[in-house]
């Protein structure tokens, strides 16, 4: 693994839960049922479209959930019934394994198509829309289901790796993909990083969340904070600790 993956790897290293302190922002306490629609849109409002010249969907990442709600098997229900519904769509964002980004399903289709206006693969992308994203919940899929069941040709495949729906998982298969999205890549994984360096230089490696989401951000952070400090807490790289001041992120050693 060469200096830069070895980087990017370490980055998105999610801790495995651990028993003790609580979670920062808990939306659902127990006293009732939780709705992750209601979630997903509220963390969605942090998702910076002009900065994108809004051509992409909002996208939050499924481990963002996990920070506003304890119950993650309750939140997979509720994210797998709203997939099954067509209301979502779940897509691996390619710059770590656990990365899985949560979109709503007529946001991506109307920034594909908007994206597609005038191009030469505009209508294989439409028949892919209309064909597959209708039917089908896949993250992924064979080229044996997309030649024999969604009855697309080799070259139809070729022009859907070219408009960016679809990007290569290996020999034979792709995953479902947001077209233009590299820059979010960047832009999330930079400013993750530069999140964590200031959670992991204060002192004693720990920060009150109120304090942390008032700092001023170097260029490194073109998103909203808050939307990393979701990141964080829900992929376990620091602690949340409930104190008399307010939550307390503490930073976490790998």
């Amino acid at each position: 693994m060469n200096r830069k993956r070895g980087l990017i790897s370490d980055t998105f290293k999610a801790k495995k839960r651990r028993n003790g302190p609580e979670k920062f922002g808990v939306i659902s306490d127990g006293q009732g049922p939780i709705d992750i629609k209601s979630t997903l849109q509220y963390l969605m409002t942090l998702f910076p479209r002009k900065l994108f010249n809004d051509i992409l969907p909002q996208i939050v990442l499924k481990h963002q959930l996990y920070s506003l709600h304890d119950d993650k098997t309750m939140v997979d229900r509720q994210l797998s019934e709203l997939r099954e519904q067509g209301e979502l769509l779940m897509i691996q964002l390619g710059f770590d394994s656990d990365a899985f980004g949560v979109v709503f399903t007529s946001d991506y289709k109307a920034k594909v198509l908007a994206g597609e206006e005038g191009r030469v693969t505009q209508g294989t992308v439409e028949k892919f829309l209309e064909k597959v994203l209708s039917s089908c919940t896949d993250l992924s899929f064979s080229k044996d289901k997309m030649l024999k069941e969604f009855l697309f040709t080799d070259s139809e495949i070729t022009q859907l790796v070219k408009s960016g729906v679809l990007t290569v998982r290996d020999a034979g298969s792709w995953w479902l993909a947001i077209p233009n999205s590299g820059k979010f890549a960047k832009y999330f994984i930079q400013g993750r990083k530069a999140v964590l360096g200031m959670v992991k230089k204060s002192k004693y490696s720990s920060v009150l969340q109120a304090d942390l989401e008032e700092r001023r951000t170097s260029s490194q952070v073109k998103f909203q904070i808050k939307y990393h400090v979701h990141d964080i807490v829900g992929a376990e790289l620091v602690e949340s600790i409930p104190t008399t001041s307010g939550r307390l992120l503490r930073f976490v050693d790998s």
